[in-house]
């Protein structure tokens, strides 16, 4: 019997090779999208939930008190993770862990720029980090240690055994010895090629030795008892909530706090926001958002199967009579449809996983991903046969309980009429297909504005024609020299210097003074050394003046913007005493408020003082970018031969700060087109149902007179009732879950009416294309032949 019915729906398959094309093609790329997205999420999941230490590791976070607002961020002192684990015995490990840093290594005639970090000397023995040569141990125990990737390893040595002990130079000044090779897994979120020990870091920067400082990360590792169980983190948190005051007694002194807390590290990637100081989501937003998506793209998928299977129920209604009259049960027609339905799943799962296993690598590098088919891993096999048993399962199932339903002897006798009930079911999956559809449309003209108002928006400065440069090497040493001859030559307007890029690198400081401050007020401001022509270089407007070689006393003077002139409270700034550090000094000038970070967060109030920059920016002129390269790359390496010359556009350094919402709003895009593709097959498959039903009410209005544009308007007509209503039920739906997601963003767009607008219009448009072909057949069909049509 189960054979026969297999042979049955191969049969029925060939015999209809259209419908069942539309029919597959629909189910694979529904089917297609849903694994991708899963495999996506899957990869997401997987970040940093290798190490074997997981449940144990967590992050030591700061909660800043000051101003009236409750921040929180991962930046600690350098010191705290050595004090912690000397302080408290529930920690095991501690190290810490420095922002990223390229730097220049040189091997006998090798020379390139490579990306790191400095780490602590328990970092190898927390996290489960490949050793390929050396021992966690003694990795980075000494200052001179230098732990690299197997590509370092491999480009300047030839191997990971041929590396240790071997002599890297960095920067061209110092020496340091490779104690251990190691191979960072993919599933990491954090990235470096090598790593340097903390003594070493500490020893280069005296700032670090002071508590006040919150530069870098700091991570432990909590003990386990005997019984396996990993000390309460929560218990901990209390104990070492105060620690940083006991350590830094000028905290409670300026009417601010800070306290510690912990984060699990294995949630730490996908846990990253925090508002008013606690945790607010974060990338696992976009996790639910895509898994919500792969759900609807493959119920809209389902739908479509369900309406296209409707539409030929009349030619199978004989089929069913005849079954049911030589004693066929409804339960064996039931799983003759859903069999068909399986087999025709199958079908599509083969053409999906070919889709999926095509478009991964461009998948792969829009997202930034490395997923792969995991064919030895067996959630892989259950993720597919759970999707195809699914799938098959609600596609086939309204079809098979409605024609299993049939009365056999109307059916044999020609008269196949459908329930009221039938008919607005029908209905409700095309409102539904088309409602969800409609979100996708308007959440991705949402996401684009955003994204676009972002990208145009006057962020106070000039980005355009703006080039960052390292001042490492002679570059540093000789940038007066360096300066002044570039401004000497070909396609360059101006040159400053600042501690970072103007939206990325800024240090924060709370040690500010002025003449009737509050004593307990407690206010961070911003900050950053910068060079002459700051202003003119960035094209921000200031009142009063820049920095300028004509006044000595500018050593001793600040800069500082409109929101810090607000929160000091001086009307009219310039000329008024400031003091930063404790070094008296006066304001000079205030410059426009500029964005100095993402839109997520509001402009800072923000110090600037002359002193010495890491990052040289160069103003092109316009039109000559060519002219200002080859100027750059000639100087530099003229004066700076030691080092390769590397710079950066300011465009494509903003850009890095939207990447996130880049790629979403590229995937949306894709996702949308997708969703109303399906959807227009399912009503292309309602559509043809409707004709077939009407023809011989087509033909008998054709023959009393009726126009072809009359006969199609009266077959859109209902189907553009049914785009209307998914309009309205998707719209207010749409509206709060955008608005939800434009709280991220403290500057972004107004959802206005159009957008809806456009979406209906679109979703209209496309109905009207889709439904044409049909209802313009149906009303060109000969009338005779309409009504002699059983």
């Amino acid at each position: 019997m189960i054979s026969n019915y297999v042979k049955i729906a191969w049969r029925n398959i060939a015999h209809n090779k259209s419908f069942s094309t539309i029919n597959i093609l629909g189910l694979a790329l529904g089917m297609a999208c849903c694994f991708m997205i899963i495999l996506w999420i899957q990869d997401e999941f997987r970040v940093d939930a290798y190490h074997a230490n997981g449940p144990q590791l967590y992050n030591v976070m700061e909660r800043q008190f000051y101003d009236g607002k409750v921040d929180a961020g991962r930046g600690t002192p350098a010191l705290l993770a050595d004090e912690l684990k000397k302080e408290f015995p529930e920690i095991v490990y501690a190290a810490g862990l420095s922002w990223e840093e390229e730097r220049t290594f040189s091997v006998g005639d090798k020379l390139n720029k490579e990306k790191g970090r400095w780490a602590g000397a328990d970092w190898f023995k927390m996290y489960s980090i490949p050793l390929l040569a050396g021992t966690a141990e003694t990795a980075l125990n000494a200052p001179s240690n230098i732990a690299i990737s197997r590509k370092l390893a491999e480009n300047y040595f030839g191997s990971p055994q041929a590396a240790m002990g071997k002599s890297i130079r960095i920067g061209n000044k110092e020496d340091y010895q490779v104690s251990a090779v190691f191979d960072v897994p993919l599933a990491s979120s954090v990235t470096y090629d090598y790593l340097l020990s903390w003594k070493d870091m500490i020893s280069h920067n005296e700032w670090l030795k002071d508590w006040g400082t919150n530069a870098p990360e700091t991570r432990i590792q909590l003990a386990v008892d005997r019984n396996g169980n990993t000390v309460h983190p929560a218990r901990l948190e209390a104990k070492m909530k105060s620690f940083l005051k006991s350590r830094n007694p000028s905290i409670a002194k300026s009417g601010s706090d800070i306290q510690l807390f912990l984060q699990p590290y294995q949630e730490a990637y996908l846990y990253s926001n925090f508002k008013n100081g606690y945790q607010d989501g974060g990338r696992i937003e976009y996790v639910r958002l895509f898994g919500i998506v792969a759900v609807f793209i493959l119920l809209i998928a389902c739908i479509n199967f369900m309406n296209l299977a409707t539409a030929r129920s009349v030619k199978r209604a004989r089929e069913v009579g005849v079954r049911k009259v030589v004693g066929a049960g409804r339960g064996w027609l039931i799983g003759q449809f859903i069999g068909e339905a399986l087999v025709l799943t199958c079908l599509a799962l083969l053409i999906a996983l070919a889709t999926v296993w095509l478009l991964l690598p461009t998948f792969n590098s829009l997202t930034e991903k490395h997923i792969t088919f995991q064919l030895t891993d067996a959630s892989f096999w259950i993720i597919l046969a759970g999707m195809t048993l699914v799938t098959g399962l609600i596609a086939g199932s309204y079809p098979a309980l409605f024609l299993s339903s049939l009365n056999p002897i109307r059916v044999l006798k020609g008269t196949v009429k459908f329930s009221s009930g039938a008919r607005l079911f029908r209905q409700g999956l095309v409102v539904f297909q088309f409602a969800l559809s409609l979100l996708l449309i308007i959440g991705t003209i949402i996401v684009y504005r955003q994204i676009n108002f972002i990208q145009t928006k006057n962020l106070g400065f000039d980005r355009e024609g703006m080039i960052y440069v390292s001042s490492e090497g002679e570059l540093g040493t000789k940038y007066n020299t360096f300066k002044e001859q570039l401004l000497q030559m070909s396609g360059i307007q101006s040159v400053t210097k600042m501690d970072g890029t103007p939206t990325n690198g800024f240090g924060s400081t709370g040690n500010v003074q002025w003449p009737g401050k509050d004593p307990k007020a407690s206010i961070q401001f911003q900050f950053s050394k910068v060079d002459y022509d700051f202003t003119k270089t960035l094209k921000v407007k200031v009142k009063g003046r820049d920095f300028s070689k004509t006044f000595g006393a500018d050593s001793t003077s600040y800069l500082i913007n409109e929101t810090a002139a607000r929160r000091i409270g001086y009307n009219d700034p310039i000329g008024k005493p400031l003091t930063l550090w404790g070094k008296p000094g006066t304001i000079i000038g205030v410059i426009a408020d500029y964005h100095q970070s993402s839109m997520h967060t509001a402009i800072e109030p923000f110090i600037a003082k002359l002193g010495d920059g890491q990052i040289i920016i160069v103003r092109i002129q316009p039109g000559q970018t060519k002219q200002a390269l080859t100027s750059l790359e000639t100087l530099a390496r003229q004066l700076n031969p030691k080092f390769p010359f590397r710079y950066r556009f300011a465009d494509e350094a903003f850009q890095t700060l939207y990447r996130s919402e880049t790629v979403v709003g590229s995937l949306a895009n894709y996702f949308a087109f997708l969703a109303i593709f399906i959807s227009c097959l399912g009503l292309f498959g309602l559509a043809a149902f409707t004709a077939e039903q009407r023809t011989k009410e087509i033909g008998v209005r054709k023959v009393l007179g009726a126009s072809v544009l009359s006969v199609v308007a009266l077959l859109s007509q209902d189907f553009i009732k049914l785009v209307l209503i998914a309009i309205v039920i998707s719209s207010p739906i749409a509206w709060f879950g955008m608005s939800r997601w434009l709280q991220e963003y403290v500057y972004k767009i107004d959802i206005s009416w159009w957008i809806f607008a456009l979406a209906g219009l679109l979703a209209i448009g496309i109905a009207l294309l889709t439904i044409s072909f049909q209802s313009i057949k149906a009303a060109l069909m000969n009338p005779v032949k309409s009504l002699r049509s059983e």
